[in-house]
């Protein structure tokens, strides 16, 4: 079955803000809410086809590859939608918070696994180690399970209570005339307990900050800007729900020698009046090494030459770039009496020739 675009699954244009897209999925998780449409199978499709648009678009990266490849373009983060309503209140649970009854589904004892935040880290790195790959270990930080508790946030031996505002139902009941409004308990969240023994080490928040050490594989080919994902390596999820994942925002540093264009280098070699005129072999280095190219007498300032296959490899496929040297006639700042001699017969010769 051929997919619907996401922007228009959520009626937004391609350049819709974070906000317009929230605002949009959340009026039609609303209007097809399963709670609300019992029986009916469209509605639930409907549900099912706006979260799953919504899980795209509000992410960053998961955004850029749909607009820039399409739905195949996800393929290679491992997005598969979504298995069940489950999955979809466990990832956005906070997107119901707000809504009357049915969007919690009776709260009470329902609390919803929710995934940790991804974390972000930034790693500068050396100009060949982005050109060959290179293995680096990084140290972050991260929030994880406490062990003292097991995430449950309560201390050993103690236990959670039933919240004496809602009574254990994660709602409160407001009257207004003819109709009960339902809203989420503000004492206990919506979860129905309270936590009256806080665990001593993570104060209740079932999750401690720990420093952890990572090695993180370079591909080769890499270039400022890109990310490297390691899944499961973000925050702890809540209630149960799974970690996020940490992205490594590469920062190559510049080289004094090469510049980077695309997958070629382009490098400036100086060379003299004399090799420019009479012509030359010269070696020049490259990443690999060095390489010797022929100048052709009769060489122009800024004149270029390729030596093929010695650039920058292709990102996950084989081959690599060129290198472009560019060649500059230097001029020389001091001559010395023979020089200067030898400069003013040059120059007297080309007078009579031209």
């Amino acid at each position: 079955m051929v997919k619907r675009d996401y922007y228009e699954i959520l009626s937004v244009s391609r350049n819709a803000s974070g906000e317009e897209i929230k605002k949009s999925y959340r009026q039609m998780a609303l209007k097809y809410h399963p709670d609300r449409n019992p029986g009916n199978k469209e509605a639930e499709n409907c549900f099912k086809e706006a979260s799953e648009a919504y899980e795209v678009l509000r992410d960053s990266e998961k955004r850029r590859l749909y607009d820039q490849f399409g739905h195949d373009g996800l393929k290679g983060v491992g997005f598969r939608g979504f298995a069940d309503f489950e999955d979809i209140f466990s990832s956005f649970g906070d997107i119901f918070d707000d809504f009357f009854s049915f969007g919690n589904r009776g709260r009470r004892g329902r609390t919803y696994a929710r995934r940790g935040a991804d974390l972000r880290y930034d790693l500068s790195i050396g100009f060949r180690d982005a050109a060959f790959g290179k293995e680096k270990e990084i140290e972050t930080e991260k929030r994880e399970i406490c062990e003292t508790c097991n995430g449950t946030g309560v201390r050993p031996g103690k236990s959670k209570q039933i919240c004496p505002s809602c009574g254990g139902k994660g709602q409160i009941n407001h009257s207004q005339g003819f109709f009960t409004i339902s809203s989420t308990c503000s004492r206990c969240h919506g979860q129905g307990e309270i936590i009256t023994h806080p665990c001593k080490d993570c104060k209740g928040s079932g999750t401690v900050l720990k420093p952890k050490r990572l090695k993180t594989k370079i591909p080769a080919g890499v270039e400022t800007g890109m990310r490297l994902k390691l899944m499961g390596e973000g925050e702890a999820g809540e209630k149960g729900g799974p970690p996020g994942d940490l992205y490594v925002v590469l920062h190559v540093e510049p080289d004094p020698f090469f510049e980077r264009q695309g997958n070629d280098v382009i490098c400036q070699i100086p060379i003299s009046f004399s090799q420019a005129a009479l012509g030359d072999r010269i070696e020049v280095p490259t990443l690999n090494g060095n390489e010797r190219i022929t100048l052709p007498s009769g060489t122009q300032t800024g004149q270029v030459f390729t030596i093929k296959g010695v650039g920058i490899p292709y990102l996950h496929s084989r081959g690599r770039g060129d290198e472009l040297v560019q060649v500059i006639v230097k001029t020389p700042a001091t001559l010395n009496k023979r020089q200067i001699k030898l400069f003013e017969q040059l120059s007297s010769l080309e007078e009579e020739e031209y």
